[in-house]
C-alpha cells in the first residue's frame, strides 16, 4: 500500500508538474528591428514575432531591415505587408544595421523595383501573406526572379489561413494604397509617373494574428479610427495585444490612437509603432515626443519596441519578459 500511495504522490507530482511547464516555455516573442539598437526611431515599423512552435513572421519590413543578409533576420517563415507604401514593403533600406543614425535614417539602397519584402521572401523562401488586390504583384515579382509564385498567399477580409500553426486574418485599414510606379517600371510605369498616378492594389489592411499559446494580436497597419477595430478586432477576435501607429498626419496621432485602444480594441498590453520621430534617447522615452503622449493617455501597459530588444508576451497578453 505505501508503495502504491508513494506511485500515485510522484504521478500527482509530476502531472502538476508537466502542467505548468507550457506556461513558462508558451511565450510569443516580438523582436523590432529598427534603424538603431536600443532606440525607437522614426523609420522604425518591422517586428518579428516567433510563435512558441517555432514559426516566425516578418511584419511589415519597411526600411530598417538592412536587405536580404540582415543578420538579425535569422530564420524567416512569412512575411506580413499591411499596404504597399514604401516605408512598409521595403522601396530602400540601410546598408547595414544601425548605419546612419537616429534622427538621420539610412535609407540609402534601394530595392527597387522589386522590394525588400521580396528579397527577404526570395532569400528566405518565405510567404508572403497580404490581402486585398497585393497577392498578384507579390507572385509576379517573385516569379519573375527565380521563387514560386504560389509563395505570395491571400488573407482577404473575413478569412484567415493557417500557417505553420499561426491564424492569419486581414482586418480593415483607412489609409491609402497605391503602388508606386517605380515597381512597375517601363513605359507604363513611366507613363504612370508622369500622370502622377498611382496602381490600384486594393485596400489597406491590419492584421490579426492567433498564435499556439492562445494569444491574439492586431497588427493595425497604418489606419485612421474606425469601428472594426470595435466590432470585429475587438468584438470577434478579442485580441489580447496591439501594435498601433502613432504617427499623426498619414496616420492615428498619439490621442487618437490612445482613444482606440482604450475605448475600441481594449486589449491587455499595446506596443506604439510608426511614430515618425526619434521617440528615445538611450532607452528612455523623450519627454514631449508622441510617443511620450501616448504612453501617457494610454490606460494599458505601453511597451516600446526598441530595437533588437526583445519582449515575451503570455497567452493572456501580459509582456512578461524583456519589457
Amino acid at each position: 500500500m505505501k508503495i502504491k500511495s508513494a506511485t500515485s504522490m510522484l504521478a500527482a507530482v509530476l502531472a502538476f508538474a508537466g502542467s505548468w511547464a507550457p506556461a513558462f516555455a508558451a511565450n510569443v516573442k516580438v523582436t523590432p528591428l529598427g534603424g538603431q539598437e536600443g532606440e525607437f526611431c522614426p523609420q522604425d515599423r518591422a517586428l518579428i514575432f516567433e510563435d512558441p512552435n517555432g514559426t516566425r513572421i516578418l511584419y511589415d519590413p519597411g526600411r530598417t531591415v538592412a536587405g536580404a543578409n540582415d543578420p538579425r533576420l535569422g530564420r524567416i517563415d512569412i512575411i506580413l505587408v499591411s499596404h504597399m507604401h514604401g516605408d512598409h514593403v521595403g522601396n530602400a533600406h540601410n546598408k547595414a544595421p544601425n548605419s546612419g543614425s537616429c534622427e538621420a535614417p539610412d535609407v540609402s539602397v534601394s530595392a527597387l523595383p522589386t522590394s525588400s519584402t521580396v528579397e527577404i521572401a526570395l532569400a528566405k523562401k518565405a510567404k508572403i501573406v497580404t490581402g486585398s488586390e497585393m497577392p498578384p504583384f507579390f507572385a509576379n515579382k517573385l516569379k519573375a526572379n527565380g521563387g514560386d509564385p504560389k509563395n505570395s498567399v491571400l488573407a482577404r477580409f473575413g478569412a484567415s489561413v493557417r500557417i505553420g500553426g499561426v491564424a492569419i486574418a486581414t482586418v480593415p485599414a483607412s489609409h491609402s494604397n497605391g503602388l508606386d510606379p517605380d515597381y512597375i517600371g517601363g513605359e507604363l510605369g513611366a507613363k504612370m509617373k508622369e500622370a502622377g498616378i498611382a496602381g490600384y492594389v486594393g485596400e489597406a489592411t491590419g492584421f490579426v494574428l492567433t498564435f499556439s499559446n492562445g494569444l491574439v494580436a492586431y497588427l493595425s497597419g497604418d489606419t485612421g479610427m474606425i469601428a472594426e477595430q470595435d466590432t470585429v478586432v475587438r468584438g470577434h477576435y478579442v485580441a489580447r495585444l496591439a501594435v498601433i501607429n502613432i504617427g499623426d498626419t498619414f496616420t492615428t496621432g498619439p490621442t487618437e490612437a490612445a482613444y482606440v485602444i482604450n475605448a475600441l480594441v481594449k486589449p491587455v498590453s499595446v506596443i506604439p509603432s510608426h511614430a515618425n520621430e526619434v521617440a528615445t534617447k538611450g532607452g528612455k522615452i523623450l519627454p514631449g515626443t508622441r510617443t511620450d503622449a501616448f504612453v501617457k493617455a494610454v490606460k494599458v501597459p505601453a511597451h516600446i519596441p526598441l530595437s533588437g530588444r526583445t519582449m515575451e508576451f503570455d497567452g493572456g497578453g501580459t509582456c512578461v519578459a524583456g519589457c
